[in-house]
């Protein structure tokens, strides 16, 4: 019986901390680095492609959906790429949220590429990449996968050979 009664009254506190704070007419914060005001609606069709970072090799297009990747805060960017691009092992130093938009994307974890032990993730789907760990991707079939995470953005490979844009600066 006292179990019901600790419940009943924690269940009550919190819904009376939750009607105090509706009656106050508070809004929740914004999202750091963006004002209460500024909304982001995006059709795919108004999204503009470009070449990715340096970081990422070049047959890939990336379009900026919001925010700033270079920046602290909260970004969202779209990665299109080509049947059979990889992302060789690689970490971030923060968490990394992957949603698959179209075609297979395929994930796995490790310091070394290994096709066999990839997760084939078809669209819809989605994976989450905590910080520091160690992980690389494939592009089943052409595909689209959408990028979000907290700024700035930083990729950096397990192997630095094989880092594209050390390729490009040592002459390769």
């Amino acid at each position: 019986m006292r179990k019901v009664v600790l419940c009943t009254t924690a269940a009550l506190l919190i819904a009376a901390v939750g009607l105090a704070i509706a009656q106050t007419g508070t809004t929740p914060p914004a999202t750091p680095g963006m004002a209460a005001s500024n909304m982001v609606a995006t059709t795919p069709t108004e999204l503009k492609w470009g070449p990715p970072p340096p970081v990422f090799e070049q047959t890939a297009q990336m379009a900026l959906v919001s925010g700033d990747p270079s920046k602290a805060g909260l970004y969202c960017v779209r990665l299109k790429m080509p049947v059979g691009y990889k992302i060789m092992p690689h970490f971030h130093p923060t968490d990394e949220n992957v949603t698959v938009i179209s075609g297979t994307f395929s994930l796995g974890s490790g310091d070394k590429f290994d096709e066999a032990t990839l997760k084939s993730l078809p669209a819809g789907s989605f994976g989450l990449l905590p910080a520091q760990m160690h992980h690389y991707a494939m592009a089943k079939t052409a595909c689209v996968v959408q990028v979000h995470g907290m700024g700035p953005f930083s990729l950096t490979y397990v192997n630095p050979a094989d880092d594209p844009s050390m390729k490009k600066t040592m002459g390769k």
